[in-house]
């Protein structure tokens, strides 16, 4: 029985991995043994930075928040708190959107906090 070897996949294998590695500097984009290990690991870091990402955000999301609270006389944690009180249900994404773009939005936002952390009898 004559032996085989697979051209068809191997090459189809090979062309997806360079085709990937297109743009990559030098062997890496070339040369496909380099070219594979690059990619493997190209597509991890291209896995775990989503996540992370998503954590920077918050973050990022979170310090705007911060500072315009504290322009309008409260701390995040006091801010979001009476948020949650007030039965205000915006995310944090939005709310960094009011603090950018919207400055008078999120003062009417921070004096309905203020409202709600002492209420008059």
């Amino acid at each position: 029985m004559p032996r085989t070897k697979n051209t068809v996949a191997g090459r189809a294998r090979r062309k997806r991995v360079l085709k990937q590695t297109h743009g990559f500097v030098g062997g890496r984009g070339k040369l496909y043994r380099t070219a594979r290990e690059t990619l493997d690991r190209a597509l991890v870091y291209a896995y775990r930075d989503r996540k992370t990402k998503k954590r920077h955000f918050r973050s990022l999301w979170i310090a705007r928040i911060n500072a315009a609270a504290r322009m309008n006389g409260l701390s995040y944690s006091r801010f979001m708190s009476g948020l949650r009180k007030a039965s205000v249900d915006i995310d944090r994404k939005m709310l960094a959107e009011m603090a950018v773009n919207d400055a008078a939005g999120f003062k009417k936002l921070a004096d309905v906090v203020k409202a709600s952390a002492n209420p008059r009898p």
